[in-house]
């Protein structure tokens, strides 16, 4: 006999004909029975029709007015705690499951809801003795038993448990969804050979069923019983001498022996294998982009892997772009790159991968090839947020602010499910309005940067260097720049945006002496814009000669305005 297995909580169906609805009202029976029949009915039917069409709060509340007239009705207990159940409320379901199964001990259907609202509560124990009791009534009925062992076990009694099952058995004969609870049962009571026997009795009535033997050496494998583990996979090969499952699971073994020669022999043998799928194959290997964070030594591993899987599917798409995945994180990103591309030239439809060229071409700090590709995945994809922002920070880093804005302005319109760069949006947005001299605009948005993300030290610091730029809130500019250097107190540059701020505040030898810590850094020396800044400084305390060689040092860096050139011809501060 086969064990047709039902699942805890499955809905269930009544044949109403079974139970009486025109039942006489009880403490509420007021009035003509006739008429109070036709109001119950009416009350009751109506429920049915909003059970029907899924409206489950409406039918809750319509079988609770039958109770405020007729509370003799079983039924109607029965559909509350239905409604409950498939609502999720299963715990709120349990008194009227009491009720409805108390009220009736004949049907069947009211016993089996109440074992499930049991089951749902997590009060495994009651559940498995109403499902013994039906078991008892229903001796024909073999679910009621296997669910009496499935609760069983579920309260934490193994071994009552497994009773339950054997008695199933003795009835059914050998059958896999036993023998699984079995074997998982006598785990549980520490008994592994126990569970290998269970199994190996399965595998004796179905000797061709492969997965009856990976079961076998899953028992032996939890139970350290490495030597019994691969006697079951080797008798695997023996049969299927590329099972891909098998020489995996040998190739840890290998491996965990340091046995590297026999490791690669087994995943070459497994990964080469094309019959095995390569989701499975790409599941495998895509833990290792994880392990890179944390181990570089994984990288080669993993590559190997990628590698193999490439050569086994030289036209799946999905093995390019794992292959670039894995260069990606290993910041091999020429590598990735063309991996990506094979990838895209198989399949142009998988926005994932573009998105990864793009970020490589942010990374590499390319932004006309950037610029280039993020038109391309725009036009592909024009509803992908990623897209336009890549275009807009591409534009912007080409110092072309319009495009720039229009890009990000587009990208904010379509939004960010992932809502990680959406601060970064109104930072550049920030700077690109700046730099077109709309300074209420980039005032909002770096105020929206700072709301998202109000620890991001670079908003503060641009933020604060451009008001200061302006000559306005000057204050606040300080402030938000003292808590940039809070966030990064090593930065030469966020020292530099406060020692500026200071000295648009007239606090001259303040102002110097950040000027002065800043130097201490050497690349500060080479940065003409810090240079002159400091030459403003010193000019401002009276250090005339100072200043002129500070300016100078700033035009032989590079700097060319003609402020500062007026500065060293003049010799005195232009603003």
């Amino acid at each position: 006999m086969r064990v047709y297995v039902t699942v805890i909580g499955l809905s269930l169906t009544l044949a109403f004909a079974a139970c009486s609805v025109g039942k006489r009202a009880g403490g509420h029976a007021a009035g003509d029975p006739a008429l109070l029949k036709q109001r119950t009915d009416s009350i009751f039917f109506a429920a049915q029709r909003s059970k029907m069409i899924g409206d489950y709060r409406t039918a809750l509340s319509q079988y609770s007015d039958y109770l405020k007239l007729d509370r003799t009705n079983a039924v109607v207990f029965y559909e509350i705690a239905r409604l409950l159940m498939d609502s999720h409320s299963g715990p709120y379901a349990l008194n009227f499951a009491r009720k409805a199964a108390t009220m009736d001990t004949a049907n069947h259907w009211f016993q089996q809801l109440l074992a499930d609202v049991y089951a749902v509560s997590e009060k495994f124990d009651s559940g498995a003795l109403v499902y013994k009791n039906l078991a008892a009534k229903y001796p024909e009925n073999d679910d009621y038993l296997y669910n009496q062992g499935i609760l069983l076990g579920k309260a934490n009694k193994p071994e009552a448990a497994l009773a339950v099952f054997n008695q199933l058995e003795a009835r059914t004969g050998v059958v896999e969804e036993l023998t699984y609870q079995k074997q998982r049962l006598l785990l549980r009571m520490s008994k592994a050979n126990e569970a290998a026997a269970e199994i190996k009795r399965l595998i004796e009535t179905n000797p061709a069923e492969t997965r009856y033997y990976y079961l076998l050496a899953e028992v032996y494998d939890a139970n350290d019983q490495i030597a019994d583990a691969t006697a079951v996979y080797n008798d695997i090969l023996s049969r299927d001498p590329e099972n891909a499952r098998a020489l995996i699971a040998l190739g840890a073994y290998a491996r965990k022996r340091k046995d590297t020669a026999a490791y690669w022999d087994y995943m070459t043998r497994a990964f080469a294998n094309s019959s095995y799928s390569i989701d499975e194959k790409v599941a495998y290997v895509y833990p290792y982009l994880r392990m890179l964070e944390t181990d570089s030594t994984k990288l080669r591993e993993g590559l190997q892997l990628a590698h193999l899987i490439v050569e086994a599917h030289p036209k799946d798409a999905k093995a390019y772009a794992l292959l670039g995945d894995m260069y990606s994180q290993g910041d091999v990103l020429d590598s990735a790159q063309l991996s990506y591309q094979r990838s895209l030239a198989l399949d142009s439809t998988r926005f994932s991968v573009w998105y990864q060229q793009m970020w490589i071409y942010s990374r590499k700090d390319d932004p006309n090839a950037l610029l280039a590709l993020s038109d391309t995945v725009t036009r592909l994809f024009p509803k992908e947020f990623m897209g336009f922002y890549f275009n807009g920070l591409a534009n912007y880093l080409l110092r072309q602010y319009p495009a720039t804005i229009a890009s990000m302005n587009k990208a904010l319109a379509l939004g960010d499910d992932e809502k990680r760069f959406t601060a970064d949006v109104y930072s550049l947005l920030g700077d690109a309005y700046h730099a077109t001299g709309q300074n209420a605009s980039s005032d909002s948005s770096y105020e929206k940067a700072l709301q998202l993300r109000p620890k991001d030290a670079t908003v503060l610091n641009n933020y604060s260097y451009y008001l200061s730029l302006r000559g306005e809130n000057l204050d606040k500019a300080a402030e938000m720049s003292r808590r940039s250097l809070e966030i990064e107190p090593d930065s030469p540059t966020f020292m530099d945006t406060y020692a500026w701020i200071l000295f648009r505040m007239e606090k001259y030898q303040e102002a110097k002496e950040w000027m002065d810590k800043a130097f201490t850094y050497p690349a500060s020396l080479q940065n003409a814009s810090m240079l002159e800044h400091y030459g403003d400084i010193l000019y401002n305390l009276k250090d005339v000669n100072k200043a002129v060689e500070y300016w100078q040092m700033a035009q032989e860096k590079g700097a060319s305005s003609v402020a500062l050139t007026k500065k060293i011809a003049e010799k005195r501060y232009v603003q």
